[in-house]
């Protein structure tokens, strides 16, 4: 299990979660916060150190006022890795947390040394729309990320009645989400633009085929903007690939990294 830490970066404590052993990876987390450490984690912790930061604003780590767009939290975990000296580092984002690694890579391409996009939000697709989960409740929006209710993870992390505490949290999750996101909904319009001139950084992106938060137009629109990028789809998965298939998630992840001179990892049942 990762042991938590508190850090201080630009005079704001973040919540930091440190698990596995290894080169350490930056795991950038979804809109609705962090889900748990879960069956991909101990996956890749037997070859990796996780580096986890909690988002400021999502109730574990204390809201920082003047972050007031993704690019704004790219930069603030950009001086992260640099105080914690961890860089140049492997990323790999979910959802919107995918968004503010792609971000982080477009401003400081030399602070990145791969990165991995996991159902990416960040970019407009030119076909379809990110889905609009904050009209949503929050229970219908869990409900949308999953192609494979019954997955054990997902049932493991979603199953049963939501307590109090985990609705609070998802409510500030979503509501930091809004403030970060709100206008244009969850994309920036100049992104591809600057992803443009990131060079050689390797890049993969990750979807599952039923994905009905993210289209996969999405997808096509980073690809576009990084040719190179590595495209992995899991068919019978949906926004969650890591909870609903978290072997050949992280065995797609495994293989990448090892290309890009990290560990090869192998895939294992827990």
């Amino acid at each position: 299990m990762p042991e938590e830490q508190i850090f201080e970066c630009g005079h704001n404590e973040v919540t930091v979660l440190r698990g596995g052993s290894g080169e350490p990876v930056l795991v950038l987390h979804d809109e609705l916060g962090w889900s748990g450490w879960t069956s991909w984690c101990d996956l890749l912790a037997g070859q990796r150190e996780l580096i986890v930061p909690l988002q400021p604003g999502f109730g574990r780590s204390p809201r920082v006022p003047w972050i007031r767009s993704y690019r704004d939290l790219a930069l603030f975990y950009l001086r992260l890795v640099r105080e914690m000296g961890l860089g140049p580092i492997d990323i790999v984002g979910f959802s919107a947390g995918g968004y503010t690694a792609a971000e982080m890579a477009a401003c400081s391409p030399q602070e990145v040394r791969s990165m991995t996009l996991v159902a990416p939000m960040g970019v407009k697709p030119k076909e379809g729309v990110i889905a609009d989960f904050l009209a949503m409740p929050v229970g219908q929006h869990l409900a949308q990320t999953l192609a494979i209710a019954d997955a054990p993870d997902a049932t493991r992390i979603y199953g049963g009645p939501m307590t109090t505490e985990q609705f609070e949290l998802f409510e500030e999750a979503r509501a930091e989400t809004a403030r970060l996101g709100w206008e244009p909904f969850m994309f920036d319009p100049a992104l591809p633009h600057h992803l443009e001139a990131i060079g050689s950084l390797p890049v993969q992106l990750i979807r599952g085929d039923r994905d009905e938060i993210v289209p996969a137009q999405c997808i096509e629109a980073y690809r576009q903007a990084l040719p190179e990028a590595q495209v992995e789809v899991l068919e019978g998965a949906g926004h969650r690939p890591e909870t609903e298939m978290p072997d050949r998630f992280v065995s797609l992840l495994g293989d990448f990294l090892g290309e890009v001179g990290a560990p090869r990892l192998q895939a294992q049942t827990v």
